[in-house]
């Protein structure tokens, strides 16, 4: 197993680095409770969780998943490194000791991929009497132009197929009034045939200022939704940039998601704020 450049500093890897095998051996040693030794409760406080943040995560199966998840979408100062800090200074070194080589080869196959992306292999063009092929990026969504700027939205609506008359509501309300606001919903504007893990990227971190995520029972049962909640938390952590809006429009029996609860939601289900919801929604959305 190749191990990571001693000059890397680990303190500026992200903690999306950290693959499932590692996390799942952190909550090994760390959900038991232990009298002896620090648990996650230790490391929760160590993290900057209040007391009462650290209760409500007695109730999960897998607690140390749930802060290492929690703590990377609200706090900007999280990394690999500082996680090793924290480790280390409640006195678990043996979990350091143990999970090391794991986490350098996670660190190290983060940066390659990094660099991958940053340089892009050179490709010599197939002969064909074809036209020259248009980058993926360039043609995913209907109104892409091949020969311009690729198409940009004020949000990407994240959402389930149960959940889809309320998102023609949304376009009803967003885009078809004095708002003039545009959506990305991918049924809607998205070209088919292309990875849909790579589209749903490529248009929330580049081609949408926001995400409305559209809440419900059904939204916590979707793969795809999950991913998309998950990248666009990463992508600003602490929610600094008010980058993603959730929605709530009929009640739920499902408790809301954890990751979610640190922002302020736009509830359509109460009917005293009812009248204030499309004009909340609309004015959050159009900030710069």
């Amino acid at each position: 197993m190749a191990s990571v450049d001693s000059k890397v500093d680990l303190w500026k890897i992200p903690l999306i680095a950290l693959n499932v095998k590692v996390r799942k051996k952190l909550g090994l040693f760390l959900n038991p409770k232990n009298t002896v030794a620090a648990d996650w409760r230790t490391v929760a406080e160590e993290m900057g969780f209040s007391y009462l943040e650290i209760t409500n995560y007695e109730n999960s199966k897998n607690p140390t998943d749930e802060i290492l998840k929690n703590w990377q979408a609200q706090y900007t100062e999280t990394s690999v490194g500082k996680l090793l800090f924290i480790l280390t200074e409640v006195e678990r070194t043996d979990v350091v000791e143990e999970l090391r080589a794991l986490i350098d080869e996670d660190v190290r196959k983060y940066i390659e991929s990094a660099k991958r992306k940053d340089d892009p292999p050179v490709q010599v063009p197939e002969v064909d009497s074809c036209v020259p092929r248009t980058p993926e990026r360039f043609g995913i969504t209907l109104a892409d132009d091949p020969d311009g700027a690729p198409e940009l939205f004020d949000a990407f609506i994240c959402y389930c197929q149960s959940d889809f008359n309320f998102v023609h509501d949304m376009i009803r309300e967003l885009e078809q009034t004095e708002y003039k606001l545009k959506l990305c919903v991918f049924d809607r504007d998205v070209l088919p045939g292309s990875c849909v893990w790579t589209i749903t990227s490529e248009l929330i971190e580049k081609r949408c200022k926001r995400m409305v995520v559209v809440v419900s029972d059904e939204y916590l049962e979707s793969d795809a939704c999950d991913f998309q909640t998950k990248f666009a938390l990463s992508l600003c952590p602490g929610a600094r940039s008010k980058r993603l809006i959730p929605v709530i429009y009929r009640p739920m029996s499902k408790p809301f998601p954890s990751i979610l609860r640190f922002l302020t939601v736009c509830d359509y289900t109460r009917p005293c704020t009812q009248s204030w919801f499309w004009v909340r929604l609309a004015k959050a959305l159009s900030l710069p």
